[in-house]
């Protein structure tokens, strides 16, 4: 197939059934919308994926192409809504990651002032804990530290020492249930 085929030429012999036309319609394509993709995405380890998404919508839209039109406009539509699709998927996913994160802070936040106990009362059970979450109930209840400091302490972050705490407190409490 002669590269020299307009993509409006060669996507006129794929919707006529040329394989060869379209195998060669997807690669200069693909060729298209990659610098086009890494201008509008940091990851670009997801460009492979989202050129993959947008090659599958052109093979189920294609139908819809209208030959009396410029091929570019058309796919850059394509791979406009693709990315639309991407960045949905991907702020949705760090969103549902901070919502997850403030509630288990709320819940943190809730479990302290619920449980009321002496450290010294429930030592062998905080012993019997994982070494961490030993470490941090003791730092924050029996010396008073907050979790901010004792994540610059013993160097994890923030949001990882409430994650622990929270776990510990739920094992803590769990056995003073029984």
């Amino acid at each position: 197939m002669s590269i020299s085929l307009s993509l409006e030429e060669l996507m006129s012999l794929s919707l006529a059934g040329d394989q060869n036309a379209y195998t060669t319609l997807l690669q200069e394509t693909v060729h298209l919308l990659r610098p086009f993709l890494m201008k509008r995405l940091n990851n670009t380890q997801e460009i492979d994926d989202i050129l993959q998404e947008i090659l599958i919508s052109i093979h189920k839209a294609k139908h819809t192409y209208d030959g009396n039109r410029p091929f570019k406009p058309w796919v850059y539509a394509i791979a406009k809504f693709r990315i639309q699709d991407y960045w949905r998927a991907h702020y949705s996913d760090q969103l549902t990651q901070a919502i997850d994160l403030t509630e288990l802070e709320e819940n943190l936040e809730q479990n302290v002032t619920e449980i009321h106990f002496s450290y010294e009362s429930i030592r062998g059970e905080i012993n019997k804990l994982p070494e961490k979450q030993a470490v941090i109930l003791q730092m924050m209840h029996q010396e008073g530290f907050t979790a901010k400091e004792v994540a610059e302490k013993i160097g994890m972050k923030e949001s990882a020492v409430k994650v622990a705490a929270h776990r510990a407190y739920k094992v803590l409490r769990d056995k003073i249930e029984r």
